[in-house]
């Protein structure tokens, strides 16, 4: 009886406990609406001046979500922005998978409960750098179908997924009237790109979009990007590297930024693009003072394309964008610190920006410069704002858009120097609170370390290198060699030369297609007195295609829609050829996608033998989809035991189409773990049943990285790096992934490599640095001190202020370098100047040493006296990160 009540005294607890997470999760904020008019969204009845961190929930593991959320969140979001990926959710049409790193629900859920918006792009179509552009492989299937068109299968098809999510999302009540998080919604994506492709059938498709969307009863505005002609109930908004000048086609819409490309995409065996953070900032800040009410970073967590997700063709399994958070979940500094001061200076504004019912007031400072003032007699009072709406609100942005020169002008009676390319913020028309081209924030030099034993060969701003004798996964390898051509009753023949897609269905990377043929002894005869080589021609094809004959590998070809020659050895008597045809991520972009496909076009033939060409695209060839590992699974526990492992002989190193497999322990700590595949070519990697990704170890060209200067128009190849190094050869490790010891790592290689070089590090920080002037804008948090409110201090008496911060899980070990006064050099090269404070050290070390994170004055004050009078002094830092876990 005792037990019973028990029992069920623990059944209403858990069902108690349960009703309250429900509740909990079903109304993060009170019910609002959100609206629009022409200057910006209306939520809650109020106009906001809004900043969203744009990061997709597959390319990163729900573990991290939480931790990627509170990262924006702190760096000054007021929003996320995500896509919605109909090929993860329905990889079979009518089966859904809304679990893992698909969980959608939990995704949105986790925005709520940080207190922050959310953005969903539902498209369908996203292109996203993603594979097929976020569309199934079976949608091409559909009978009479055309993508992206006037097309009846298409608009069923499209109708039907994206009904489902917005069902969806409204029966886990989360749209802001339902109390949720999502606060606006986007059909279609760029599609302006393409229309004309489509003549008029494109623009009835895109008033379909629009009304089909908008009839879904969302209840929150819909958005199509890069849309001219979007109707007049869906808002038009602007992707680029700039959008200050970017208008709306309507007078009653506001301008929204939905993809500030704040880096880009890295193809294999291209250099790596960075974009600086001074061009970003000024990018926004001009956005945001011609008239700009909604910014989203594309991308502020870009992370990681997982198994086959990567599209392109040949886009790498790292998706890091050159983000404010890097592909870790570890924040990339100085980028996110400078952004999040930039996010700080426009709320600053945000009461004078979000009052001014018109055009703001231009004022000509100069022959490229410019200032817009914002004040506050410009009162919208159709809205009830919380804000203080009056006529002492003012904001002022003064631009230099010159890309040489500083420029010295008067704005209000004061005098001001504005940096080249810069916009300088004064959230209230008198004193500058942010400068676009001015960095104060510390700079992190991230590492792949062995815990505490980590032994640097070379150094430069951004990255060390490390000696990795240490590092070395495992000695213990074993092999399994897969078959060349068939090798299982899945195989399958037809007399013509099939299309890839149509016969993979996407299922695998790799499509064996194999045909036999005669060589008689005329042949071999004509061919030795001749002196010739005969050779196979392929048409076109694309991605990669390794030719085998007679189990020998004869060579391969890269490339997109190429015509291969490839001489071949022969003999006598039947021949196979065997051809490996691979994808390497469909195409994500363009028009017609439903016709791009893959493999081969036009015809395979032989030629250089006696009786001229032989077109064997006519043959009878027999396809085998994937490959025999793959159909095993032998990269999952339950599978890895259903095929003959061999132990590792150094002597058979490298080799083809070969299988590896090893077990290894985790890294120690805490830290994002990186698997260096730099000894390996190409292929997948797996573990503990996970599919990290493709890997390709591809050089980039040694030409066209240099010195980078951030002022002037940015585009991708401006400011490249990694010249003359492998374009990827770290790939992350989820730690969700792992476990303490018994981790399973298989590999599948195809050209050969050394599985014995492979090594596991951890990712963190090992130095920081900043270098911070007196002259720097005071501490933006000091601008809400009551004090400075009231008016009995100035803002500009305050000193500004030199913020360190290590990883979390960190703790600053020591201080290499400080000097208060005149230093000079950079980042992991600074040296004293002539004016020194010969304290500096001491008191640096007594402010940060032992904790994760300290602030320092850049004072005369702080260092207790002027080392050197009327000299503008900075105070210049390096410091060292170390594991808190490795000090005590």
């Amino acid at each position: 009886m005792e037990g019973r009540r028990l029992r069920l005294n623990l059944i209403v607890l858990v069902t108690t406990i349960v009703l309250q997470a429900l509740a909990i999760s079903a109304e993060f904020f009170k019910p609002f609406n959100v609206s629009y008019d022409h200057r910006a969204l209306i939520v809650d009845g109020n106009r906001r001046m809004l900043i969203s961190a744009g990061m997709h929930y597959p390319r990163a593991t729900p573990d991290m979500w939480s931790g990627l959320i509170a990262k924006s969140k702190e760096g000054g979001a007021d929003l996320i922005q995500t896509y919605v990926f109909w090929n993860g959710h329905e990889p079979i049409r009518g089966q859904y998978n809304f679990e893992g790193r698909y969980d959608l629900v939990k995704f949105v859920k986790l925005v709520g409960s940080a207190g922050l918006y959310l953005h969903l792009r539902i498209g369908p179509y996203v292109c996203a750098e993603w594979n097929f552009g976020g569309f199934p492989v079976w949608l091409r299937d559909v009978p009479g179908i055309e993508f992206r068109t006037d097309n009846t299968p298409f608009k069923e098809e499209m109708k039907r997924f994206v009904e489902k999510i917005v069902d969806l999302m409204r029966q886990e009540m989360l749209f802001s009237w339902q109390g949720g998080p999502i606060i606006l919604l986007q059909i279609e994506n760029e599609y302006g790109n393409i229309e004309s492709t489509y003549g008029q059938k494109g623009r009835e498709y895109v008033k379909w979009a629009a009304s089909m969307a908008y009839g879904l009863g969302a209840g929150v505005p819909w958005v199509m990007c890069r849309q001219i002609d979007a109707p007049e109930n869906i808002i038009d908004a602007c992707n680029g590297f700039y959008c200050d000048g970017f208008r709306p086609n309507s007078y009653n819409k506001p301008a929204l930024w939905t993809e500030d490309w704040n880096g880009w995409y890295t193809s294999w065996g291209e250099r790596v693009p960075h974009r600086p953070v001074e061009d970003n900032a000024f990018a926004i800040a001009r956005f945001f003072q011609r008239g700009g009410s909604f910014h989203n970073y594309y991308m502020y967590f870009g992370g990681t394309n997982f198994g086959r997700t990567s599209g392109g063709p040949f886009y790498i399994t790292s998706y890091d964008y050159d983000a404010p958070i890097d592909e870790y979940g570890q924040l990339s500094q100085p980028k996110w610190g400078h952004l999040k001061d930039l996010h700080a200076a426009i709320k600053l504004c945000e009461p004078a920006l979000i009052v001014v019912d018109h055009a703001p007031q231009y004022v000509r400072l100069g022959p490229k410069q410019e200032a817009h003032v914002y004040r506050g007699s410009g009162v919208d009072k159709q809205h009830n704002s919380s804000v203080s709406r009056n006529e002492n609100n003012c904001a002022a942005f003064l631009a230099n858009i010159d890309e040489h020169d500083s420029s010295s002008v008067q704005f209000l009676g004061q005098f001001f120097t504005l940096p080249p390319w810069s916009v300088s913020i004064l959230p209230d028309c008198k004193n500058v609170a942010f400068i676009t081209a001015k960095v104060g924030t510390q700079t992190s030099i991230k590492t792949m370390g062995l815990g505490s034993s980590q032994y640097f060969s070379s150094s430069a701003l951004g990255f060390l290198s490390l000696h990795k004798e240490e590092s070395i996964i495992s000695k213990d390898w074993m092999t399994f060699k897969d078959p060349v051509g068939e090798w299982g009753e899945s195989s399958f023949t037809a007399s013509a030369l099939l299309e890839h897609l149509n016969v993979t269905k996407d299922t695998s990377d790799y499509l064996w297609c194999i045909t036999r043929f005669f060589v008689s002894d005329e042949d071999i005869s004509f061919l030795e007195t001749n002196g010739s080589i005969p050779k196979l021609i392929i048409d076109s094809m694309r991605d990669v295609v390794r030719i085998f004959v007679n189990g020998q590998l004869a060579g391969s070809a890269v490339g997109r829609w190429v015509r291969v020659e490839q001489p071949i050895h022969l003999v006598q008597g039947q021949n196979e050829l065997a051809i490996l045809s691979e994808t390497v991520g469909l195409q994500n972009y363009g028009a017609f996608l439903e016709k791009d496909g893959a493999g081969f076009r036009g015809r395979i033939r032989l030629s250089g033998l006696k009786n001229g060409e032989t077109d064997l695209s006519l043959s009878s060839w027999a396809y085998q989809v994937g490959l025999k590992g793959e159909h095993m699974k032998i990269f999952s526990r339950e599978g890895n035991s259903s095929v003959d492992w061999k132990d590792l002989q150094v002597d058979s190193i490298p080799s083809i189409l070969t299988w590896y497999k090893t077990f290894f322990d985790s890294p120690k700590g805490d830290e994002p773990v990186g698997l260096d595949l730099g000894s390996m070519g190409k292929g997948q990697v797996w573990v503990n049943g996970h599919n990290i990704g493709r890997y390709w170890s591809k050089v980039a060209p040694k030409e066209g990285c240099h010195s980078c200067d951030y002022r002037g128009a940015y585009n991708q190849n401006k400011c490249a790096t990694n010249c003359g190094k492998l374009t990827q050869n770290w790939y992350h490790i989820p730690r969700s992934w792992l476990q303490p010891s018994d981790n399973m790592l298989v590999i599948f290689e195809e050209t050969g490599g050394n599985p014995l070089k492979i090594s596991t590090m951890l990712h963190r920080t090992d130095r920081i640095c900043a270098l911070v002037s007196e002259s720097h804008y005071p501490p933006l948090h000091m601008w809400s001190h009551p004090d400075v409110v009231s008016g009995k201090i100035s803002i500009n008496s305050i000193a500004p202020e030199m913020r360190l911060n290590c990883d979390d899980g960190q703790m600053i070990s020591s201080i290499t370098f400080a000097s208060y006064g005149t230093p000079h050099g950079s980042c992991l090269s600074f040296s004293q100047g002539n004016c020194h404070a010969p304290n500096s050290l001491s008191l640096v070390s007594e402010a940060c040493q032992g904790r994760n994170n300290c602030t320092i004055s850049v004072s005369n004050k702080a260092f207790g006296s002027d080392p050197c009078r009327h000299v503008v002094k900075s105070l210049a830092v390096e410091a060292k990160c170390a594991s808190f876990s490795n000090v005590f």
